[in-house]
């Protein structure tokens, strides 16, 4: 039984990362009508910066300061890269995310090098007891993190005045504008939100492990984080998000009948299994809205 919680509480933190950098996925996704392929480039950035900057002070300064540079760098990306493409067909605008997401990488790469870069958290690999259950404190770290900001972003929709107009926004642009509602705002807003989010994924599944360039494969999983939930849906983001990170670490732990016929890694491959089946039956997503045409 101790085994099986401390494999839930791994999935729950991994799923916690896939749930951030969902959420920026949606974010993107609602205000625009667009998936953004860039949310790995701003991954990868967050946790760069991160690296850099506790050298010179705390970690959780470092990290404070990192994801509001990355927040200023998504915004300025929609700004630069993606307001002249307003009105352009949505498949244009994909396509140059994918392209910021390979220049920013790129760059991202450079500075990290060959070597791994060391995060300066202060839980590293270390473990607490939890009720007699061994728990990484990072996949708790994660975990309380993760909550915390949610909370937080329901909270800036559901209250603040700002939140509101993006969700006015996000339902009907021509109305939003005929209220009052900067477009154009809500537009850097939302880069800006889904930057800093991805950055603190970044920052998380970096902790304990170190930074090298390959991470950036992980935020991949979050695609069918987005299926499984729905593209304009945010609680079904981190609701999907912890749901296949715990799926993933069970069948890690405990598929070994399926070893010797898909291999050791079959986990890895549950999450697209996963967005496979739900893209058969419900192809908006479990909470996504269901589309309807008049014919």
């Amino acid at each position: 039984m101790n085994e099986f919680v401390a494999t839930v509480v791994r999935g729950l933190g991994n799923g916690s990362i896939y749930a951030l950098l969902a959420l920026g996925f949606v974010i993107v996704y609602k205000s625009m009508r667009v998936i953004s392929f860039a949310q790995p480039a701003f991954m990868m950035a967050g946790a760069l910066l991160v690296s850099y900057l506790v050298v010179s002070m705390n970690f959780f300064l470092a990290v404070l300061v990192a994801l509001l540079l990355v927040a200023l760098l998504g915004a300025g990306v929609e700004r630069l890269a993606l307001r002249p493409m307003i009105g352009k067909p949505v498949f244009v605008i994909a396509i140059i995310t994918l392209g910021v997401d390979i220049v920013i990488r790129t760059v991202v790469n450079s500075f990290i090098g060959l070597d791994i870069r060391q995060m300066g958290d202060p839980w590293g690999l270390g473990q607490v007891d939890v009720l007699g259950v061994k728990i990484d404190q990072r996949h708790l770290a994660t975990l309380v993190t993760t909550l915390v900001v949610v909370a937080a972003l329901f909270a800036f929709y559901r209250w603040s005045r700002t939140g509101l107009a993006m969700r006015a926004a996000s339902s009907d642009q021509e109305v939003a504008l005929a209220q009052g509602v900067s477009v154009g705002r809500v537009f850097s807003l939302s880069w800006a939100l889904a930057a800093a989010l991805a950055g603190l994924a970044g920052v998380f599944l970096s902790t304990g492990i170190g930074l090298e360039q390959n991470l950036w494969l992980t935020a991949l999983k979050a695609l069918p984080v987005i299926i499984l939930g729905g593209l304009d849906s945010l609680g079904g983001a981190v609701v999907a998000g912890l749901s296949i990170g715990v799926v993933e670490a069970l069948v890690g732990s405990y598929g070994g009948d399926l070893h010797p016929v898909f291999g050791g890694d079959f986990f890895l491959v549950v999450p697209y299994l996963l967005m496979l089946l739900v893209l058969l039956v419900r192809p908006y997503g479990l909470f996504g809205t269901r589309e309807v045409e008049r014919i």
